[in-house]
């Protein structure tokens, strides 16, 4: 009965397909509860949405959204932008399942230029249209309040929130207030300055807001230069301060061309790991930045950078307001844009562009990353196993990693130390320490052998869970004991890596396999320094210990033939002074405060005594 049902309704929507137009448009997916579950564009609406529907579809995603659908709907457009656009606003209104998602997580600031008759100019997160022209947003608000700065400077914008009219002026309803007592407002609510006057300023603000500095430096010189040939010396020297704020603060963004305006640049930035894709937008007005954005987008459907582009930028470039007749893109986009070209540049000053903003999107993913990995310390551990994993092309995740070291001096007090990392944090409840037993004199090979048998053979008996990966302290040589050892005597199949240290004793490769090959990666990563991190570890807790068993042995050649001290009040002497000269060099008092006056007596008069 379904196998009935489910034909029907590929039989019904196939002949919806087959009526349709092929011109650009629209189309909808509609579910069995009537609501949009998808918005797609086409510039023939027939042949693309008739894929859909092919037997080779291979995208899982893509079957899914098929098997939901049980209605298609289309709007006709006269031309490819009409259907991006119309694409855009129906999946703003709907925001279907299956499209993919601009994630806002927060609501950048703009600022706001209002519509009153005397404007006011500040930042804003409330966009209200009907209120006044917006510029923004501010990713980096350090820019905006810079731009702000100056223009309070510059023009001193109103700062006030009283309903503000030419008839109220007029009929003396207002009062100066501080602001114009301490020259940041030049007071026109009483008339002090003119509306015409205060208008111009606005309408110079505007341009610096839009990046048109060069132009509007232009117009001032200009006028100075007409005010200096009437005489009026003291207004050329006003707008000369003016021309010298506006050029000190150009000098501080950054310039990037001085033959390039008015430009459009986009490049895309995954993240594989978590499906999404960060697109940044600059506009380039006048050779400087004038505005940059980035914006993440959940793919949903397993879109392609193009076709994320292809919906990304027309929505962009409307809530910027941007009119740029050239599109600087890293790949080449199939839908035009009326009015714009598209511009994939391979050298120069837009290859330096396009450089400059894919930078801008990649800084953004590693802050994303750092913020939720902030709030979600599991997130980081998990990636750099997954990491791992990829880099040594391992089954499982390498959640359970031990790493061995030895510790001697020509063979004497031989040891060892195992360190365990469980999740990429020490484990140190788990950390093991080893008195070589078997090997005389210094063989590090064997010593290692010995430690590895010792280890995984009672973790075998005993059913403790073995490691997902063992990393050697040290290079092809000791990986292949331990490979002999796990492999060939104990029969189990542990994945062996091995940190290298170069000529100066610096760790500079991962090796991994059999036989061994060096694995590419960067030292400086943050991966490898947490590898790095763990030899460290093991290096640390079998030295420690290795010296803590000389320190014994020494005063256990000091002080055995002392009649009356046992072997507990030597071990509490060692914790807490060290080393045997400390001892020696203690006061009475100082030993009466560690083991007692009577064992103090002993003791110090064994190390005073003149026979000794």
């Amino acid at each position: 009965m379904e196998n009935e049902e489910k034909e029907k309704r590929y039989t019904r929507l196939k002949n919806i397909v087959l009526n349709m137009p092929e011109q650009p448009g629209s189309y909808q997916f509609w579910d069995e509860s009537n609501t949009i579950i998808y918005v797609g564009k086409a510039k023939k609406l027939k042949s693309r949405v008739s894929t859909y529907f092919h037997k080779e579809v291979d995208r899982y995603k893509t079957k899914v959204l098929v098997s939901k659908i049980h209605n298609i709907t289309y709007t006709v457009v006269k031309t490819e932008e009409d259907a991006l656009l119309l694409e855009n606003s129906l999946i703003k209104k709907y925001n279907p399942k299956y499209n993919v998602l601009l994630k806002d997580g927060k609501t950048y600031p703009s600022i706001c230029v209002t519509n009153e008759p005397y404007p006011r100019i500040f930042k804003t997160r409330n966009i209200n249209r009907k209120w006044g022209t917006y510029f923004g947003p501010y990713s980096n608000q350090g820019p905006m309040y810079a731009v702000l700065e100056l223009i309070k400077k510059l023009f001193k914008p109103r700062a006030c929130n009283m309903v503000m009219t030419t008839e109220k002026i007029k009929e003396n309803k207002y009062k100066t207030c501080l602001k114009y007592h301490i020259h940041i407002c030049d007071a026109p609510c009483v008339g002090k300055q003119s509306y015409e006057q205060y208008q111009e300023n606005i309408r110079m603000a505007k341009e610096i807001l839009k990046g048109n500095t060069r132009e509007l430096i232009r117009q001032l010189k200009e006028t100075m230069m007409i005010m200096a040939e009437q005489l009026r010396f003291e207004d050329a020297e006003y707008i000369k301060q003016q021309i010298i704020l506006i050029e000190n603060y150009c000098a501080k963004s950054e310039v990037v061309s001085h033959t390039i305006n008015n430009i459009d640049v986009f490049s895309i930035t995954n993240d594989d790991q978590n499906n999404n894709a960060f697109i940044n937008y600059m506009h380039v007005t006048n050779g400087s930045i004038n505005q940059a954005f980035t914006i993440e987008y959940k793919r949903k459907l397993q879109e392609t950078d193009s076709e994320l582009l292809a919906l990304a930028i027309p929505e962009i470039r409307k809530r910027f307001g941007s009119t740029a007749k050239e599109i600087i893109v890293p790949i080449n986009i199939e839908w035009n844009i009326e009015g714009a070209e598209y511009t994939i540049p391979q050298r120069g000053e837009k290859k330096h562009l396009l450089e400059l903003s894919e930078m801008n999107g990649k800084q953004y993913k590693v802050d994303r990353l750092k913020q939720s990995e902030k709030l979600n310390p599991e997130q980081r551990q998990t990636r750099l196993m997954k990491e791992l994993q990829t880099a040594l092309k391992m089954e499982k995740m390498p959640y359970h990693i031990e790493c061995f070291d030895n510790s001697n001096i020509s063979g004497t007090d031989a040891v060892a130390g195992c360190v365990v990392f469980k999740g990429m944090k020490p484990s140190k409840k788990d950390y093991r320490k080893y008195n070589i037993k078997t090997v005389v004199g210094p063989d590090d090979y064997a010593s290692m052998q010995e430690v590895v048998r010792r280890r995984y053979t009672r973790m075998i008996e005993e059913g403790t869970p073995l490691p997902d990966l063992i990393i050697t302290d040290g290079g092809k040589g000791q990986m292949e004991v331990v490979r002999q050892v796990v492999e060939d005597e104990l029969k189990q199949n542990i994945p062996i890596a091995g940190l290298a240290k170069d000529d100066r004793h610096r760790t500079n490769e991962l090796l991994f396999g059999f036989p061994p090959v060096v694995i590419g990666m960067k030292t400086d990563s943050e991966l490898f320094r947490i590898l790095t991190n763990i030899q460290d570890e093991v290096h640390r807790y079998a030295i420690t210990f290795h010296r803590d068993k000389r320190s014994k042995h020494a005063l256990k050649s000091e002080m055995d033939n002392i009649k009356g001290i046992g072997p507990k009040t030597k071990e509490i002497l060692i914790k807490k002074l060290k080393t045997v000269k400390r001892i020696k060099n203690a006061t009475m008092e100082e030993l009466t405060n560690i083991i007692g006056k009577a064992k103090a007596q002993i003791i110090y008069q064994f190390f005073h005594s003149s026979q000794h």
